[in-house]
């Protein structure tokens, strides 16, 4: 076991001093900063149900932190890329120490959700700045494993947040909730403040400039990101119902599971995958490993949807925490394989727009749901979405149809994939 952990690890000794360095700053910014932000994954549904509000105030109260994120994803992006990954950095993680004590002045539903948002562009800011540093870091031949175990921050952080989050909420107060929340941020800011960004790398060739400076709705409707962006746009909607949802439906069934375990159970698994995952992808390709992960997220909420008990919850949360983990990490490992260093800032906030698109339109999709049918129906429509997904990128993924299937089972590589 312990031979098995140094091979795992091995790939940052065989670094380079400085980037070795940067690398683990990072990852502790990273820790900090999920764990921040997912402390108010089981508290904010019920904060907003304390103060009054209802199942449809609850869904527009938790959208308007993917509003945050959609305005801003693609200015960022483009910060990022024309200008520093670390000022987007120091932007997200900012953001994250300052909204927390602003929920503390909140006194009604709409300021609530204006403050929302504002936290949102916290998630776009640090993601967007965060992977292109990773990346721009990582050799070309093992960029998938290292942006596996770099992205190990996010299951561990909601593993930690959201467990944090619901003992805080329960046995203190929302006051100590908020405050602590925003200590983690400073925090965050303080790492990410040390990380030295290494030189932008040119690009020479005249198409490659032309590429690099393409409009987002260019980028997202090209061939090589139109499926990841469209995928994650899926996947988006089914966690948008999740997150906001899943603890209301537990205390409406009175089944007897603290919300926060279910999101510490998903957290465990979506770090165990993705110590496997990552290197494996390098290996045998991304199509697979995206496939797989479509699979398990559809089976995690047909399991919701038909769950009476603690165990089956949490089993649903195994399934949906490998399903999360590997289709987040891998499809970021093949946008990365899709895009040049000049254009990789705009690439990421376009790919993963999709996926904030979704959570941020979930929530009062679903409210509506909600309102005339049951929570029940709500991890059905999730269970839909998710295979539609899975259809999408079996038929889709690649430039026809046969070539689709056999990248997305691990029987052809990708063709939109670029040297540089």
């Amino acid at each position: 076991m312990f031979r098995q952990g140094t091979e795992q690890v091995k790939i940052f000794w065989e670094l380079e001093a400085q980037r070795r360095q940067n690398l683990l700053i990072l990852f502790a910014a990273g820790l900090l900063f999920w764990s921040s932000v997912a402390s108010m994954l089981p508290t904010m549904p019920q904060y907003v149900d304390d103060i009054g509000g209802t199942k449809q105030q609850v869904g527009l109260v938790i959208s308007s932190f993917g509003v945050g994120l959609i305005l801003f994803r693609t200015i960022l992006g483009r910060l990022a890329d024309q200008h520093s990954r670390k000022l987007v950095l120091l932007i997200g993680t900012g953001i994250a120490a300052i909204a927390p004590l602003c929920y503390l002045f909140a006194d009604s539903i709409g300021l609530l959700m204006l403050i929302r948002g504002f936290h949102g562009i916290s998630l776009a800011a640090f993601t967007t700045g965060y992977l292109a540093l990773v990346t721009d870091l990582s050799p070309v031949d093992k960029r998938g494993e290292l942006l596996g175990y770099m992205s190990l921050v996010t299951p561990i952080g909601l593993g930690i947040g959201p467990a944090l989050g619901g003992f805080l909420q329960a046995l203190v107060s929302y006051t100590a909730l908020f405050v602590t929340i925003s200590g983690l941020g400073w925090l965050s800011w303080l790492f990410a403040s040390q990380v030295r960004e290494p030189k932008s790398i040119q690009v020479p060739d005249s198409g490659a400039k032309e590429m690099a400076s393409s409009p987002a709705w260019q980028l997202v409707s090209s061939p090589r990101m139109r499926v990841p962006a469209l995928v994650l746009l899926l996947v988006g909607l089914s966690f948008g119902g999740l997150i906001t949802f899943l603890p209301l439906f537990i205390r409406e069934t009175g089944i007897n599971l603290n919300p926060g375990l279910y999101f510490t159970t998903a957290a465990i698994a979506s770090f165990i995958i993705r110590l496997l995952t990552g290197r494996a992808s390098d290996r045998y390709g991304r199509g697979i490993f995206i496939t797989s992960s479509l699979i398990c997220y559809g089976l995690a909420m047909l399991l919701l949807s038909q769950a009476h008990s603690p165990q089956t919850l949490l089993l649903a949360g195994v399934m949906q925490g490998i399903g999360s983990g590997t289709i987040i990490s891998i499809m970021i490992a093949l946008v990365s394989d899709r895009s040049l260093s000049t254009e990789r800032g705009m690439v990421y906030s376009v790919c993963l727009s999709g996926f904030d698109l979704g959570g941020a339109i979930a929530p009062p999709i679903f409210g509506l749901f909600a309102d005339w049918l049951d929570y029940q129906g709500i991890f059905y429509l999730a269970t839909a979405l998710s295979f539609l997904a899975l259809m999408i990128f079996l038929t889709q993924s690649s430039k026809n149809l046969s070539y689709s299937l056999r990248f997305a089972t691990g029987r052809e590589r990708d063709v939109y994939a670029v040297e540089k």
